[in-house]
């Protein structure tokens, strides 16, 4: 996710490569990164005087030795995307600091993620804005209450999978009647694409982009029916329950 925000920053021009600092500790991820993205790079979290933003993306398990390396850094605001990782456990790690909690999700690879962002009072609206500025360039950005970020992981943080799943099923359906693959794989993703990019551009409510697919006898509602009696309403939304309670366990 770190060189998906990365990348995506350099090729929106939020910020020029000369403009970015990388840590990180494996020589040979340093040279891929600086090579492909003409960044500077260091090996031991040492950052530039006046950086105004330092964003933390490693594993959570790491934050405190990470933490105990970034002690003395100039940031003017700390950013993470660990998961789990509470803004309390932020502060303490890097008291007295501006700190916004971030969930990306794994669409920002192609610039189409979603981040739901949540910050401390120390975050002033001109350092806000420059949060939202980083995560704009790899999808569309919403400000949360941090008690929400773990239902936000349960929907859209985990949510690539469903649809992913989904997608796979309906390729299956179309294989099972008669379709070669590659067609019925295509004709699935392009149909959730265009669905998704319907509903965001015209702002229908999905129950009535379904009504308007729907005609009475039709195929459509032969289809609905079964899914209906197979539980796929219920099923979904006791996924995002139920990633939702798991993120809230391995917050603990």
């Amino acid at each position: 996710m770190g060189e998906a925000i990365l990348s995506r920053l350099i090729a929106s021009h939020t910020y020029l490569s000369a403009d970015i600092c990388v840590s990180d500790p494996v020589a040979d991820r340093r040279d891929f990164l600086a090579d492909k993205y003409k960044v500077r790079v260091t090996p031991n979290n040492l950052v530039a005087a006046n950086t105004e933003v330092l964003l933390l993306a490693v594993k959570p398990q790491s934050l405190s030795t990470v933490a105990l390396s970034l002690a003395n850094a100039p940031a003017d605001c700390i950013v993470s995307i660990l998961a789990g990782v509470t803004i309390e456990k932020l502060t303490a790690a890097f008291p007295a600091k501006p700190i916004v909690r971030a969930m990306p999700n794994t669409p920002a690879q192609v610039g189409a993620g979603v981040t739901a962002i949540a910050t401390n009072d120390l975050v002033d609206r001109q350092q806000l804005e420059v949060i939202k500025k980083i995560f704009e360039s790899v999808g569309k950005v919403v400000e949360v209450a941090e008690s929400s970020l773990n239902a936000v992981t349960g929907l859209s943080g985990s949510g690539p999978a469903y649809v992913a799943l989904m997608v796979e099923a309906m390729a299956d359906g179309g294989v099972a009647a008669g379709l070669p693959r590659a067609i019925a794989m295509q004709l699935a993703i392009q149909t959730v694409f265009g669905t998704a990019q319907l509903l965001s551009e015209t702002g229908l409510h999905p129950a009535q982009l379904k009504d308007q697919v729907t005609s009475p006898a039709g195929t459509t509602i032969a289809a609905i029916a079964h899914l209906e009696k197979a539980g796929l309403r219920s099923a979904m939304i006791e996924a995002v329950l139920a990633a939702t309670r798991r993120a809230e366990e391995l917050g603990k």
